[in-house]
């Protein structure tokens, strides 16, 4: 969709902004950009919508050379988010979005319903926001109507520099969730330009990192950080690599532990006998369609299996016990225990470990929809990690590798 060919932009001063740069982004990828200020991250992207022109090499753009293209035309069929949004003030919200769909020549009616419907899709109810002017949002609802106004003529390429640079770290990280669920129903081709490795990380489909004018390394946000290609790339990603990489690591059914398993409607003898013939502490507690309810501990089921072999054992109270084991009181379901902990199959391990902390959890569930895959534990965790950098290092499938160590579930 993009591609670089040896593109070099020099200034009449001297200056080497962008040197010899070959790179290619494939159609509906996301690309980060990331590096320190100044070393020719911004300039390239600019030189893809000619806002700033090559010395030499091409690039081009579905397969077309842009320097034989008009300036004016081809900008308007590329999205441009900018850090600052840069909304027209005397125009309402609706009119911000269809600008571009009107300067294409679009009916009226045409462009303001495109741009509801944009609207509507960066989570800003047009009912509410469309007739309101850019003075009456907040930063961040701001933000989102740049990229609605981006997207509204369905541009092929979407170009983002630094787009949620000027908001506070909460209201970021909320536009970057926002976006990363857009982008899985839009499937644009995007350059995205940060000097954060994090935003990098979590937001790239692949990573490049730059030097001074140059890429250092263009690759996976995992094999960025498992692999560095240059102690360069290695400071600039960071001493905490490893911890970065959890939030790119998804869970996969391999790195699961199965630990024993009971339904509601079991009886509590059954229960205390199948924690007690695998010597475990406590068992997953699923309902009848194997979707999961909770957990219950060991004593739980042990303390109530012995209580009703107490009152089985005392006559007409035995009777009475003998018929609680048939009802509710001699099931799991009356002491079982919910459990909040859990995760959808793919999900990161670093939402696997903030959850694990946020509910104080030594394990949590991992679903696959609502069907119970396994859970995943500390230790777990830690080898699937270990797996993922050293597949990355070895060119091979996670489950293939090999651990010389293996933590104890």
């Amino acid at each position: 969709m993009i591609r670089f060919e040896h593109v070099t932009k020099r200034y009449a001063d001297g200056t080497t902004a962008v040197d010899d740069l070959s790179f290619e982004v494939a159609e509906g990828e996301l690309v980060t950009l990331v590096g320190p200020s100044g070393c020719g991250k911004t300039t390239t992207m600019k030189m893809v919508n000619r806002l700033i022109e090559p010395t030499s090499g091409r690039i081009l753009v579905e397969g077309e050379d842009i320097a034989e293209t008009d300036p004016v035309a081809l900008r308007r069929r590329i999205g441009y988010v900018i850090q600052q949004v840069g909304l027209f003030p005397h125009k309402t919200v609706l009119e911000n979005t269809a600008t571009v769909p009107h300067l294409l020549g679009w009916q009226r009616k045409k462009g303001r319903e495109r741009a509801a419907e944009l609207l509507d899709l960066v989570g800003l109810d047009p009912s509410v926001y469309a007739d309101r002017y850019p003075d009456q949002l907040s930063g961040g609802q701001r933000q989102r109507v740049g990229v609605a106004r981006a997207l509204a003529a369905d541009p092929p390429v979407l170009l983002m520099d630094e787009p949620f640079g000027a908001v506070d770290p909460v209201v970021r990280e909320h536009l970057q969730t926002e976006f990363l669920r857009l982008q899985s129903q839009v499937r644009k081709t995007v350059l995205f330009v940060t000097h954060d490795i994090e935003e990098a990380v979590r937001l790239g489909d692949r990573i490049a990192v730059y030097g001074s004018g140059r890429i250092e390394q263009f690759d996976t946000p995992a094999a960025v950080l498992g692999a560095p290609a240059s102690p360069y790339v290695a400071d600039f990603v960071g001493a905490d690599r490893g911890l970065k990489r959890l939030s790119v690591t998804p869970i996969e059914p391999g790195d699961l532990w199965q630990p024993p398993v009971v339904h509601l409607d079991d009886p509590l003898t059954k229960a205390a006998a199948r924690l007690a013939s695998d010597g475990a502490r406590w068992a997953v507690v699923l309902d009848d369609a194997d979707h999961l309810h909770g957990w219950i501990p060991a004593d739980a089921a042990d303390a109530a299996d012995a209580a009703e072999g107490a009152e089985g054992a005392e006559g007409t109270e035995g009777a009475e016990g003998a018929e609680g084991a048939e009802g509710t009181d001699g099931t799991v379901r009356d002491h079982a225990r919910r459990m909040e902990a859990w995760l959808p199959v793919g999900a990161p391990l670093k939402q696997a470990f903030s959850t694990m902390l946020q509910h104080d959890a030594g394990w949590i569930a991992v679903l696959d929809g609502e069907r119970f895959l396994g859970v995943l534990t500390p230790g777990r965790l830690h080898e699937a990690l270990r797996r993922s950098i050293d597949a990355d290092a070895g060119g091979i499938a996670r489950g293939d590798v090999n651990l010389q160590t293996v933590a104890d579930t």
